[in-house]
């Protein structure tokens, strides 16, 4: 909170929320995962492609993934990370339409998949869990959209400020050296997660190198002073 004032970021993080398998019963819990079949897959291996015709739900019951879309301009942000007890690909599922994004596993992942027509028979003949399913989606809506007010008044350093201490409070490891981000991430996805190029995203962890407030290595983040993160937003937000 800065200023007295509640932000997106300060509750509402990229996963801050009830993962749905949690939402149900347990009894619509059981059933639901005995719909599908227990798959393993490795870590960074690609789970869904953005705009393929697959129509299939993912329930993730152990590791991490991120959602990552790629826009007109080029541009690959991440918009979100999910982790146990969440579901994926339900949108596709229930539209028919192409998958809006790609999905890629950060770590091993244990997940159960369903089939399109067992999933939405499923949900016919199940009004609280689709009761819980709208209650999700309405949720994340109502989180993207109070970001996207958010960020609107935010310059570039202080986007990449919020995404470092979202992934800090939601992600991140402590080591001897300081917090460690446990999910490896690009530049080009950092640049299109806070809207701005690769080569200004680059610049502005250079200085944040440089001023010691993090470190950096391939695709490994170590946060050494979030305190100084926090000052810039407050910097930005007074």
């Amino acid at each position: 909170m800065v200023g007295g004032r509640a932000h997106a970021w300060d509750d509402d993080g990229f996963d801050d929320r009830v993962p749905f398998l949690a939402r149900l019963e347990r009894g619509d819990r059981v059933a639901l995962i005995a719909s599908g079949r227990p798959l393993h897959y490795p870590a960074r291996s690609v789970l869904m492609h953005q705009d393929e015709p697959s129509s299939h739900v993912l329930l993730l019951l152990h590791g991490w993934i991120k959602v990552t879309a790629i826009a007109a301009n080029g541009y690959e942000a991440l918009l979100a990370l999910r982790g146990p007890g969440d579901i994926i690909g339900e949108g596709a599922a229930l539209s028919g339409r192409h998958r809006s994004a790609t999905v890629t596993t950060l770590e091993p992942v244990e997940a159960v998949v369903i089939e399109q027509g067992r999933f939405t028979t499923f949900l016919a003949g199940s009004p609280r869990v689709a009761l819980q399913l709208l209650g999700l989606a309405t949720d994340r809506q109502r989180s993207t959209d109070r970001r996207r007010l958010e960020w609107a008044a935010l310059s570039v350093r202080e986007r990449l400020a919020v995404l470092l201490l979202e992934l800090v409070r939601t992600h991140g490891s402590r080591t001897d050296e300081g917090i460690e981000l446990t999910i490896g991430l690009s530049q080009q996805e950092f640049a299109g997660s806070v809207g701005s190029s690769r080569e200004a995203v680059a610049r502005l962890l250079k200085e944040l190198r440089t001023r010691q407030v993090v470190a950096t290595r391939r695709r490994r983040i170590v946060v050494l002073r979030p305190d100084v993160l926090r000052r810039i937003i407050g910097e930005g937000s007074a």
